[in-house]
């Protein structure tokens, strides 16, 4: 089953020095038909204007996954780390027995745009922490790159749960497939261009929720960038 999104049908915030596009209910968004896809609760599409910085504000028992598609993300958090990420980054905060944490944007004169994304942690009280890396335009270009995932194989950022991230730049006319394990989807987002999904026509701000299908192709009908979670949306029966 597919279920595409369109841009206009995700709930959008102005706050003035951010926009946001929030996929599923988050702060004054509720909606109690669209509470979270299988483990994922939250996913985010936000942009800070320059110099914009989202205030230090408390979590726990997520773990917080972030994606910077373009513009310089600075992280703060209260367990003393302070950096900056390139666009193409991403970043796993496990925010288990509770932290603070900041986004911010860390250029004055470019906007930032980043994806965040909160999984429920397969248990509560964790120890809190960070973990980050770095990808290139190479590395993601015409395939399915993970970048946080269960495991660490592929140089993947660990999360604490059966979740994967993948992010990908598809060129022209390039596809790409991925096989699902039974009792997992995925929700991709069009970050930039175009494609098909399974033949389902997705434009650049669309999503599609993925469900009780084997194999998804994606196939890119201009150069486009994606990013995709892939989570368990059925109880476990072992």
């Amino acid at each position: 089953m597919i279920k595409v999104r369109k841009a206009d049908e995700i709930y959008a915030k102005d706050g003035g020095w951010f926009h946001a596009k929030w996929h599923f209910s988050f702060d004054d968004y509720y909606d109690p038909q669209n509470m979270g896809f299988g483990t994922m609760r939250v996913f985010n599409d936000d942009t800070l204007v320059p110099g914009a910085v989202w205030p230090m504000h408390p979590h726990r028992d997520i773990e917080g996954l972030t994606y910077v598609p373009s513009g310089t993300f600075r992280h703060e958090d209260s367990l003393g780390n302070l950096y900056t990420m390139p666009a193409g980054s991403v970043q796993r905060m496990t925010l288990g027995k509770g932290a603070y944490h900041s986004e911010q944007n860390g250029s004055e004169t470019e906007p930032l745009r980043f994806i965040q994304v909160w999984i429920i942690p397969r248990e509560t009280g964790l120890e809190p922490g960070v973990e980050s890396r770095q990808t290139t335009a190479e590395e993601r270009t015409n395939r399915l790159l993970r970048v946080i995932g269960p495991d660490r194989e592929g140089g993947s950022i660990l999360v604490h749960q059966d979740a994967a991230m993948y992010v990908s730049r598809l060129e022209a006319g390039q596809s790409v497939s991925h096989a699902f394990a039974p009792d997992f989807g995925g929700y991709l987002l069009v970050l930039d261009g175009a494609v098909t999904i399974n033949g389902e026509a997705l434009a650049n701000g669309d999503a599609a929720m993925v469900w009780d299908e084997d194999r998804i192709t994606i196939e890119a009908g201009e150069t486009s960038e994606l990013v995709m979670m892939e989570v368990r949306v059925k109880a476990r029966t072992e």
